[in-house]
């Protein structure tokens, strides 16, 4: 458990401190107080960076070639089925919760908007916290209590939603966590997590960039039609459920 709880608080205070540092170097140095895409793209990716370096280098995540070379690509290809059909299904549960503050809006708005914020958010932000949450965190927590992994799960889901600091994304970050600690759990490897993860984020890009107003409800984007949402619902089910079916009969460790 401290090893878990350590690996949180340093992930927190190399995000918080890393990227405070490059905006404050980055407003003085330009000689103004705003705020603009390129600024929050480049200390998200450099903190990315910096955390995996550090989990990296001093083993909190240990590094292996073993699943890679079991040529999962029959589980990665699930994988990432999966957070294709979750996407949907998990808008339309967010809906019928109560409304949560979103403190995020205009700097997401402004990093999606921006064709470099994919590298910070599809393909650096994926790798650097499942090094972190899956690699690090859940690793130490499983190790602590070998016999009660779905504990280890939830309370790794649990940090997850929590650090992302803005509640209107912790629902959708709190049920992913559990699905990508399952992954590790059932494969120790966050191999199959970062596909995931991959996948949502740049689908969650991808959707941000084509819908004319991102923010909107399932039933606006669906044209205001209640059946177009259920159909909508259904066929991301039809592929969601399938995924995890097969991912619970093909995900397996290798040694």
């Amino acid at each position: 458990m401290k090893n878990a709880i350590t690996s949180l608080i340093v992930f927190i205070a190399l995000q918080l401190g890393i990227s405070s540092g490059i905006q404050y170097i980055w407003k003085l140095a330009s000689g103004t107080t705003d705020v603009n895409p390129l600024m929050l793209i480049v200390s998200m990716s450099v903190t990315s960076i910096i955390i995996l370096a550090v989990f990296l280098v001093a083993r909190w995540t240990p590094v292996s070639k073993s699943y890679v070379r079991s040529r999962p690509w029959t589980v990665l290809t699930w994988a990432s089925l999966a957070a294709a059909g979750a996407i949907v299904p998990s808008a339309w549960l967010q809906e019928q919760m109560p409304a949560l503050p979103d403190y995020m809006t205009d700097v997401f708005d402004m990093i999606l908007r921006d064709r470099w914020g994919y590298v910070a958010v599809g393909l650096l932000a994926p790798v650097a916290e499942e090094v972190v949450f899956r690699g690090a965190i859940l690793r130490s927590l499983l190790q602590w209590q070998p016999g009660r992994h779905w504990l280890c799960i939830a309370i790794t889901a649990l940090f997850f939603a929590l650090v992302h600091g803005n509640p209107a994304q912790m629902p959708h970050a709190f049920l992913v966590g559990l699905l990508l600690g399952w992954m590790y759990y059932r494969t120790g490897s966050i191999v199959p997590a970062v596909a995931y993860h991959w996948v949502n984020n740049t689908i969650a890009y991808v959707i941000y960039n084509m819908m004319p107003d991102p923010n909107a409800n399932l039933l606006t984007l669906f044209g205001g039609s209640t059946n177009r949402v259920i159909e909508a619902l259904v066929f991301s089910m039809c592929i969601l459920i399938p995924s995890i079916l097969q991912l619970n009969m093909r995900m397996k460790k290798v040694s």
